[in-house]
């Protein structure tokens, strides 16, 4: 088959959408399939693209590490605004369209388009030119859009009257549409797709996101003198960091010597190291770092946090990190709710609080300091992943739901 992916995020860029994609069209190719690719050069997540080598400039192409066809589409620099974003996703997603209208017809006519969200826009782009191309669409929900665009605030208050509220139950209603119309979707937590199967939608599969499993299992982490705490990923809102920050804080103030060690970037970062510092929380921040030196953080930590906010589409949601901290055989804190929180449970890979209760947190970590045994996870959450989020097996997956809408 020949498979075009519309996505906004795409290697050379680090993130678990671009981890996630750069792992299926590997194995898509390998699997004997041709796989193109419409995206923007890399700028995720300044926003701003820098200098780029001519193979990632914009109406580039160029074979990915994986075999597939990277065309680079237009783009709009943009700041930490949802405005600017959004505009940023409409420019790349409308030039898609074009250059996929352009370039994929006739001998490079595709089987299927598969469109991935976020960001948005692309659905739309993903759902025009499968349809000009008169192809099958693929959705992929890789968050749980529309439902997180009320609880996250990004657009304002939606429970006031006014434009923001209209514009909301706009995005909702269309999200949904396009979901409707498309001829498969794809969402990575089966709690979601029940949410869109009660919608009626009415194909729906699961494909869980994925975490490689390369790296041998770490042994349990030797005690040191201060209790190590890990958080890696994105700072932004969804992952309600202050709620750890106040744990930290508490813990100082039990006389629990602790290090909270929070590895990433994102929107929220200025907000908390300010909030760190007002705390008096025992806190680093080290920024982002290479893929080649998260490992060395692992080793680290006694126990790994993964934190998501108390919105109810969280509860539908099972963030990637999670996966690959199990994956790494490190305790989890879970800060979670809903499925990712079964996860944690069923695996035996670590320990459940409630979301955005600094006290709960804080007590888990006291407890596991004071008894190091209960870190001891063994290889329980490495063996859930390889059943349940081996990249080999979620590939393979991937290919039956993608041939079901070609045949």
């Amino acid at each position: 088959m020949h498979i075009v992916l519309v996505t906004h995020h795409y290697l050379p860029e680090v993130g678990a959408p671009q981890r996630r994609w750069a792992a299926l069209s590997a194995r898509f190719v390998a699997a004997g399939h041709r796989v193109t690719v419409l995206t923007p050069p890399p700028h995720y997540p300044e926003g701003r693209a820098g200098d780029l080598t001519e193979d990632l400039r914009v109406h580039a192409v160029a074979t990915g590490p994986g075999g597939e066809r990277i065309h680079r589409v237009r783009f709009r620099e943009h700041g930490s605004d949802l405005r600017s974003r959004t505009r940023d996703q409409a420019v790349a997603a409308a030039h898609s369209v074009i250059v996929g209208w352009r370039r994929l017809r006739g001998p490079d006519q595709p089987d299927v388009v598969v469109a991935t969200a976020p960001g948005i826009p692309s659905l739309g782009a993903g759902h025009v030119l499968a349809r000009a191309l008169g192809v099958p669409l693929v959705v992929e929900m890789r968050d749980a859009w529309p439902d997180l665009i009320a609880p996250s605030g990004m657009w304002g208050d939606a429970r006031r009257r006014g434009w923001k509220r209209l514009a909301t139950r706009l995005a909702h209603r269309g999200v949904t549409a396009m979901q409707r119309q498309a001829d498969a979707v794809v969402t990575t937590t089966a709690s979601f797709a029940d949410v869109l199967l009660a919608r009626r939608v009415t194909s729906v599969d699961v494909v869980r996101n994925g975490a490689p499993l390369h790296e041998p299992l770490r042994s349990a982490p030797v005690p040191g003198p201060r209790f190590r705490i890990l958080y890696l990923g994105t700072m932004g809102r969804s992952q309600g960091l202050t709620t750890a920050l106040r744990a930290a804080a508490d813990l100082d103030r039990r006389g629990v010597p602790a290090t909270l060690r929070l590895v990433g970037s994102g929107h929220e970062e200025p907000l908390l190291r300010a909030e760190a510092r007002a705390l008096g929380a025992p806190a680093e921040f080290l920024g982002r770092v290479a893929r080649a030196q998260v490992s060395e953080h692992y080793d680290w930590a006694d126990t790994v946090l993964v934190s998501l906010r108390a919105w109810d589409p969280f509860e539908w949601t099972v963030p990637s990190k999670l996966y690959e901290a199990m994956a790494a055989g490190r305790h989890v804190s879970a800060s979670l709710a809903g499925e990712a929180a079964y996860v944690v449970r069923e695996a035996g890979a670590g320990d459940v609080v409630r979301p955005e209760s600094p006290e709960g947190l804080a007590d888990l970590w006291a407890a596991l300091a004071a008894d190091r045994r209960r870190l001891d996870v063994g290889d329980r959450g490495r063996r859930w992943v390889a059943e349940h989020a081996n990249f080999d097996r979620l590939a393979a997956h991937y290919l039956e739901v993608i041939e079901g809408v070609v045949g």
